[in-house]
């Protein structure tokens, strides 16, 4: 089993990764406000100082809400550190933003699934791909 920490805190992070307990780290723009940190430079910097604490999968969090802005959005996060999984929601934008992404070999989790329909849904895709 895997755990993962849901915050933008790197002294969180610092203290569970040293001590063993997480495998990785979610966050988000949100997460990272909370923290004081704020516009787009900044966000992506702190999602490269949270890959150079932690060596597991890192989730960053597109915020457009069409497929093309979700890709290009993804596009970028991807770039910034190998570890980083590239985290869309799960919408009908968000879902063709998956399988695009996926194509790409662009690593990608889901949030935001609503119903079990939508969770079949996004077990499919993978399968397909």
């Amino acid at each position: 089993m895997e755990l993962f920490i849901d915050t933008a805190n790197i002294s969180q992070i610092k203290d569970l990764y040293q001590s063993k307990l997480i495998s990785g780290v979610t966050t988000n723009p949100s997460l990272m406000a909370k923290e004081g940190i704020k516009g787009i430079e900044n966000c992506h910097k702190h999602y490269i100082d949270i890959c150079q604490i932690v060596n597991g999968p890192i989730s960053a969090e597109v915020l457009s809400v069409d497929a093309e802005g979700m890709l290009n959005e993804g596009l970028e996060l991807a770039a910034l550190h190998p570890n980083i999984v590239v985290k869309i929601p799960m919408t009908r934008a968000g879902i063709k933003t998956i399988h695009t992404l996926t194509k790409k070999e662009i690593r990608t989790n889901c949030s935001t699934i609503s119903c079990e329909s939508w969770g079949y849904l996004c077990l499919t895709l993978y399968w397909s791909t």
